[in-house]
């Protein structure tokens, strides 16, 4: 019997890597892993900021690889996909070792330095060339670097985002794609090339920027180091890159103006397709460059983020629920003994750094009306994912200005998706119906490889094995309820606006 093709995809999370090894013909899951059991660890020197070392991540990489690798013959891989948490900075040496913690997504330290290149650049000309303010992205925080570390500014060889570097040591080749620039703010989207006006203003050298290779594509093959300490053999091509929600959309089969995916990990996100390059004028929703993108049919990705989501329902696992901790079904089972709007007690969830949808400001988490002779444990949980819900939903109204309309919105039956509470309140804020399926995005990445390697004649043929698991409808009946405790929840928030 003829053995079958084997892809590796890599999930290079902020809480865990997840590696999945899928089945090429059939799309079916042969073996996965997550490492750590316990989330990895992130440093916050000062309130604002976020750090984590590369090193650790690739420590994870391996760990992850060698449980996987035990359950499958490792002979028959033929290609490996990378996505990862957007928006970080990776700074290496000539010898490529890294000069400093990764700044993540969710540090806020940059803000500033992005409020000022937006205004002294000018807001129309970032928002027609970059489609966002530089913010808090991952050119603002290289700025942060230059002026706070100089030092440590003058010693970087190349700069790149976490899966980049992953490829990196898997390769020992430091590339990156236009998807990745265009998420760093470092793609000039009206001139097709490397934002230098942006770098320029920053005083950063071009030169520090990697290669760009095409997302789907041979990006290298592994090297003898690597596979030696990865425990695989020498010489599989490295395929497919892209970060977390462009991968997340791709891996729900979400390619298409009018389509939408969703996830709701350590942040939630909604992300839409559309054909045009549009943007927001207060760049509180992020538009840019899908992974399935081309001249010819161009694709953009509009993205939302909620910073403070998961993170959240973590933080009150860990800290309100007892010497024993429940576990997130337990969690789940106590929520539904609080009504929808868990009698006025409402749950703002901004605690894990300046929020885009709010224009870059960084209000905190924010519990508001609290009875103690009214409220108990389930109307905290039941307060904390309507709070995640409605945060969701106050992003998509500023979607819908863009013209995108949410009808439908896929997901991966995981995180905070899991919560049958959580469903039906995204379910009934939105008026969408959810569709979950039987992915992630480490199986997204194992089919971008398939894709890149050039295995799947289309991108449809690389969704063999994808399934519909549950859809959950708005029920009219409950509307109602859920729309007057969005209302109370808008009250709360715009007193801190």
């Amino acid at each position: 019997m003829a053995s079958s093709k084997i892809l590796l995809g890599y999930d290079i999370g902020t809480s865990s890597i997840k590696l999945t090894a899928l089945e090429a013909d059939s799309g079916l899951v042969l073996s996965s892993a997550t490492y750590p059991e316990e989330e990895m660890l992130l440093h916050s020197a000062q309130q604002g900021w976020a750090e984590q070392d590369p090193e650790m991540w690739w420590k994870c990489v391996v760990a992850a690889t060698k449980m996987v690798v035990n359950e499958i013959p490792k002979e028959d891989i033929v290609a490996i996909g990378i996505t990862y948490q957007m928006h970080g900075l990776v700074a290496v040496d000539e010898d490529m070792n890294v000069l400093r913690p990764s700044i993540i997504w969710c540090d806020s330290r940059a803000v500033e330095i992005g409020n000022s290149a937006f205004e002294n650049i000018g807001e129309e000309y970032c928002l027609s060339h970059f489609l966002n303010s530089p913010g808090n992205f991952t050119a603002s925080k290289l700025k942060w670097v230059k002026e706070n570390e100089p030092e440590t500014y003058a010693k970087i060889h190349k700069i790149m985002l976490p899966g980049d570097y992953i490829a990196m040591k898997m390769t020992n080749l430091i590339q990156t794609t236009v998807s990745g620039l265009s998420e760093g703010i470092m793609w000039d989207f009206k001139e097709g090339k490397i934002a230098d006006k942006l770098l320029g203003y920053y005083g950063i050298d071009e030169a520090l920027i990697p290669d760009v290779v095409e997302t789907f594509s041979e990006q290298g093959t592994l090297t003898r180091q690597a596979a030696e300490e990865l425990d695989l053999p020498q010489g599989i091509k490295i395929t497919y890159r892209a970060g977390d929600q462009p991968n997340n959309a791709f891996s729900l089969n979400v390619l298409n103006p009018g389509e939408l995916a969703a996830t709701a990990g350590t942040s939630g996100v909604v992300y839409g397709i559309t054909d045009s390059p549009d943007y927001d004028p207060e760049s509180r929703v992020n538009t840019f460059v899908h992974v399935n993108n081309t001249k010819e049919n161009p694709r953009y990705g509009v993205l939302l983020c909620v910073n403070g989501t998961g993170i959240l329902n973590s933080w009150f696992k860990n800290n309100m629920t007892g010497l024993n901790k429940m576990s997130y079904a337990e969690m789940n089972d106590v929520i539904s003994k609080a009504p929808v709007g868990a009698r006025g007690l409402v749950i703002l969830p901004f605690g894990n750094g300046a929020e885009r949808v709010l224009g870059n400001k960084d209000i905190k988490s924010q519990i508001n009306g609290l009875n103690f002779n009214l409220h108990d444990q389930a109307h905290m949980f039941r307060a904390l994912q309507e709070g995640i819900v409605f945060a969701l939903n106050y992003g998509f109204e500023v979607m819908q200005t863009m013209g995108i309309k949410l009808d439908t919105v896929k997901a991966g039956k995981a995180n905070m998706f899991l919560s049958p509470i959580f469903r039906e309140t995204f379910a009934n804020v939105t008026g969408a119906a959810v569709e979950l399926y039987n992915t992630d995005g480490s199986q997204g990445a194992a089919r971008g490889a398939g894709v890149g390697l050039g295995h799947y004649a289309s991108f449809s043929e690389a969704f063999s094995g994808l399934q519909t698991v549950l859809t959950v409808e708005p029920d009219e009946n409950e509307a109602s309820k859920y729309k007057d405790a969005y209302a109370r929840w808008l009250e709360v928030l715009n007193q801190y606006l």
